[in-house]
């Protein structure tokens, strides 16, 4: 909570500052925010767990977790390792070594199919010792299992069951977005195959241009995945669950499926939430109205007090961004909204459907009621 505080002063001191600057140099500025503000957070987080550690070892009664959610106490510590169905549109990396990313943030030449295993944190006290407190899984090995029929492959590794399927945003790493995907599926206790579609976005705070080419970039990719699954006669249901940037692929894939498949391919979606959805809300409004009935699936999880989307707001030219909009707004549309404005998580509160379990819970009951 200190930590939060500390960096929204820094946050709201600063915008003020900026705010004397003529508009020319406001991309910099807002840049230049950015950089500071992860800087800051990721020092204060440091020296945070550098002292959480100390207290483990002192006092052997483990990690304490400010503010834990009833819904955070009550689940289990996983013990097993977990496995994730990757499709991606990233460049495999030649060598990778160890700690470097299998996927790069370069465009790959075609979707690609790997599964993934990844191993449970390590909640012992050496272990919380040992990783700084960290409470991250860990990506042990990809393994690559088809290219050219990579969609099909995929289709047929998750058939005869429902497949949680995440799509990640900006600034995210593929191992990033493995860990996330990995996370939100053991919040929820998903019973299905999890699975991650993820594009290559750079994870740099300077490349959201190029990120935000390559999301619309593996558009035709994933629409190749959704058409395969459609296709599967197991009746498995596939619940689609999108980040930030990653909703703006996921709207523009989906229109683009009902355009070309109709009712037969959408029918397999079950779900579909967008978590801090990073869309011009003009935009958002036609995407979702050329969903027509599936529309319905929508679950919005906004947060006015979204600071990430207040500074993509104004690079944008001040449009306000779908995920920050006014819940009234959104439910004119027609689409569910879960408002989590008063709650609080991360750097920005751009990811607290990962980072609070209560959020997270909202993906939950919208699974739950599309069966």
């Amino acid at each position: 909570m200190f930590v939060d505080q500390a960096c929204a002063y820094q946050y709201e001191s600063v915008s003020c500052h900026f705010s004397h600057y003529p508009a020319l140099s406001m991309d910099f500025s807002l840049f230049s925010l950015i950089s500071s503000r992860i800087f800051c957070w990721r020092w204060i987080r440091s020296v945070a767990r550098g002292v959480a550690s100390v207290f483990v070892f002192c006092a052997g009664v483990g990690l304490a977790v400010a503010q834990q959610s009833p819904t955070e106490a009550k689940k289990p510590s996983p013990t097993k390792d977990f496995t994730l169905y990757v499709a991606t549109t990233r460049q495999p990396a030649d060598k990778p070594a160890e700690g470097e990313e299998w996927l790069t943030g370069q465009r790959g030449k075609e979707l690609l199919f790997a599964e993934a295993i990844l191993a449970p944190p390590d909640t012992s006290w050496s272990g919380k010792i040992k990783s700084l407190g960290s409470d991250e899984w860990v990506l042990k090995r990809l393994e690559v299992e088809a290219e050219g029929n990579a969609a099909e492959a995929f289709a047929k590794a998750t058939m005869g069951r429902d497949v949680l399927l995440y799509t990640h945003g900006y600034r995210e790493t593929f191992g990033e977005a493995a860990r996330n995907a990995t996370k939100l599926s053991e919040t929820i206790q998903f019973r299905g195959a999890t699975a991650l579609f993820t594009w290559p976005s750079r994870g740099a705070t300077f490349d959201y241009g190029y990120d935000r080419e390559s999301a619309l970039w593996s558009r035709g990719a994933f629409v190749d995945l959704l058409r395969s699954l459609a296709k599967s006669s197991s009746g498995g249901r596939v619940h689609i669950v999108a980040h930030s940037m990653g909703t703006l692929l996921t709207l523009e894939t989906l229109r683009e499926l009902r355009l070309s498949g109709g009712d037969m391919a959408m029918d397999h979606i079950a779900t579909i939430v967008l978590a801090a959805p990073d869309v011009d809300f003009d935009i958002f409004t036609q995407a979702v109205e050329r969903l027509g009935p599936d529309a319905r699936k929508i679950t919005i999880i906004s947060a006015t007090n979204d600071r990430a989307l207040a500074i993509s707001k104004v690079i944008a030219g001040g449009v306000t961004r779908a995920g920050a909009a006014e819940r009234e707004r959104l439910e004119s549309l027609g689409v569910r909204v879960a408002d989590a404005s008063e709650f609080s998580g991360g750097m920005f509160n751009h990811d607290m459907f990962l980072s609070n379990p209560d959020v997270a819970q909202v993906i939950r009951r919208a699974i739950d009621r599309s069966r």
